[in-house]
């Protein structure tokens, strides 16, 4: 028994996924073909893909709102556990990684239900809001600029169903958020959007100590 969060170093972290990760081939090959790129680190983890996938499926999610995609690993793991009538909105401003991504949407069979909006995402989601879609989305992932962190939220909450969930990943940010010498814009900005969340009432939620932090907003 313990009474906070087990650490995990290298080899424990590799249990965890021999013996838990059920990992799609077209994932596994996704994963492996970021790898080689200069900015990999930007990929969610496969065990947090893998619990965001259980989250929809939980939910009984048919519409799923992404902000920020980068090749497209949360939104194929999250777009494979939908039903076939499910529907994705992504938001990302990089036709370069996004090509990844819409490659292996197409692999995987998906092409027709995701809707990619290369704009700035403030924009894309004051647009569905202006096009009648407040309360229409089940299940959300803030992954973006963290500057903006606070803005997409509220935007977003706007979008998501009562009940529905936000998932916010970075919110550890490599542990940079208890560093005192770390006080550059993007550490502030989730020291800042994790306090405001703290205290508000809106939602329900919980940090998760998964991948580099993500924390469940469920809408009340």
């Amino acid at each position: 028994m313990s009474n906070r969060t087990i650490n995990l170093d290298q080899a424990l972290y590799d249990y965890l996924l021999d013996v838990s990760l059920r990992e799609a081939p077209i994932l596994k090959a996704l994963r492996e073909e970021t790898a080689a790129d200069p900015m990999h680190n930007m990929q969610i983890a496969p065990d947090q893909g893998q619990f965001m996938a259980l989250l929809a499926r939980l939910l009984g999610a048919r519409r799923y709102l992404e902000v920020g995609v980068f090749t497209g690993y949360s939104s194929l793991a999250v777009g494979l556990a939908l039903p076939e009538d499910g529907e994705i909105v992504a938001c990302d401003i990089s036709e370069e990684w996004t090509s990844i991504a819409r490659r292996y949407w197409r692999a995987a069979g998906l092409q027709d239900r995701i809707h990619l909006h290369l704009a700035p995402a403030k924009k894309t989601l004051q647009m569905l809001l202006d096009k009648g879609r407040a309360g229409h989305f089940d299940f959300a992932f803030i992954d973006a600029d963290k500057e903006s962190y606070a803005d997409y939220f509220e935007l977003v909450l706007q979008l998501i169903r009562r009940g529905g969930l936000i998932a916010v990943d970075n919110v550890l940010w490599g542990g940079s958020v208890i560093d005192a010498d770390k006080n550059d814009a993007d550490t502030e900005a989730i020291r800042e959007f994790n306090r405001l969340l703290h205290k508000d009432a809106r939602v329900d939620i919980s940090l998760v100590p998964i991948g580099d932090g993500l924390t469940l907003a469920r809408k009340k």
